[in-house]
């Protein structure tokens, strides 16, 4: 049950990092849906991240809400939403 919470918590922190980047990588003529496909990658992001953290940190207990597995979610979120929000500046 704690690996669920912790699922839920990097979607969680994944939806927020879609928004401080949707905030700090401005593009001024942004149409809308850009938000929910960010919101949508950027905790895509922070899933395989954080699944990507606790393989690589957390060997004897791998739960989901340790230190590697929070801090994977939050840079492979950012990661893949600046990724996503650099991308679109070549289609608007």
């Amino acid at each position: 049950m704690a690996n669920w919470i912790g699922i839920g918590v990097w979607i969680i922190v994944g939806s927020i990092v879609g928004l401080l980047m949707r905030k700090l990588v401005k593009r001024p003529e942004e149409t809308t849906g850009h938000l929910p496909i960010l919101l949508v990658l950027s905790s895509f992001g922070a899933i395989i991240g954080g699944m990507l953290g606790v393989g690589l940190v957390e060997f004897q207990n791998p739960i989901a809400l340790s230190p590697g597995g929070m801090a994977g979610a939050i840079v492979f979120s950012i990661l893949i939403s600046f990724i996503y929000r650099w991308g679109i500046r070549g289609l608007i």
